[in-house]
């Protein structure tokens, strides 16, 4: 399966960032791929006010992310946000094109190094996982891959691949967590780990843009595609850019044998 990785960078505006959405789309569906995994915050970046611009799932940005898909023919995997109650919003990701119509709410929100997503985030609380040609993916955000019982939930579902849309905070040591973190996951769930993160505002070169400057997390780039067996496979930098990656699916159960923690689990026992 040929999957494409959108590194970019969203500002406030979510008819803009379509356009962003669109190009990429277009330019991956030219070169062969089937999937598109955009980041976190796609439809808006961190740094916004997002009850104002949250959308249902068939809303007008929604609605757009599934016309884009259904131009290009691609399964489209883009970052947005969702009304949900008391005023804040759910941190969604939207999966949809040929076959697939789905959504995934963040379960584990990012309340660390001083940011609180759950002052304006409410959390979700399923595991989600969509099927593309026969093949079961799983779908998680950003602060989910600090937790990897989310990642062996999704192989326990059937999943062979996992999606990681991240809008990755900045600071000190946080690059170095973020590739130990995506290789870790995809380790110790043995299956393919596409980690999309937003790019580096900086590296655009903008340093007047307001959204660059502030302290919500924005993105450090740096996605990777990893394999089951934890080694990177494809990455790119800290700059916009499109990694086009072609996934062996029939990898997972070579090394699911040869390493098989998940067979070989115990769970703790419960007290009674």
């Amino acid at each position: 399966m040929r999957i494409a990785l959108s590194q970019l960078t969203t500002g406030p505006d979510p008819e803009r960032n379509l356009e962003l959405l669109s190009a990429e789309a277009h330019r991956a569906a030219a070169e062969g791929a089937r999937v598109i995994v955009f980041p976190e915050a796609a439809m808006a970046c961190f740094g916004t006010p997002l009850a104002p611009l949250a959308e249902p799932l068939d809303g007008p940005w929604a609605t757009a992310v599934r016309r884009l898909a259904e131009e290009t023919g691609l399964v489209v995997v883009a970052g947005m946000f969702t009304p949900a109650p008391d005023g804040k919003v759910a941190n969604t990701l939207l999966a949809t094109g040929p076959g697939v119509e789905a959504a995934y709410d963040k379960i584990h929100l990012y309340d660390a190094f001083g940011f609180a997503e759950s002052d304006t985030v409410a959390a979700g609380s399923e595991v989600v996982t969509i099927e593309v040609d026969g093949v079961r993916i799983g779908l998680a955000t950003c602060y989910d891959v600090r937790f990897p019982e989310l990642f062996r939930a999704h192989a326990d579902a059937g999943a062979v691949l996992s999606l990681l849309p991240a809008s990755w905070g900045a600071g000190p040591g946080k690059r170095e967590q973020w590739e130990l973190l995506i290789r870790a996951r995809a380790l110790d769930a043995t299956l393919w780990l596409a980690a999309v993160d937003q790019a580096d505002p900086a590296a655009l070169g903008t340093p007047g843009d307001e959204a660059a400057k502030s302290p919500a997390p924005t993105g450090i780039g740096h996605s990777a595609l990893i394999g089951p067996d934890g080694t990177v496979r494809q990455s790119l930098g800290a700059g916009p850019g499109l990694l086009l990656a072609d996934v062996d699916l029939d990898e997972v159960a070579a090394v699911r044998r040869a390493v098989p923690v998940l067979a070989n689990r115990r769970l703790k026992p419960t007290a009674g």
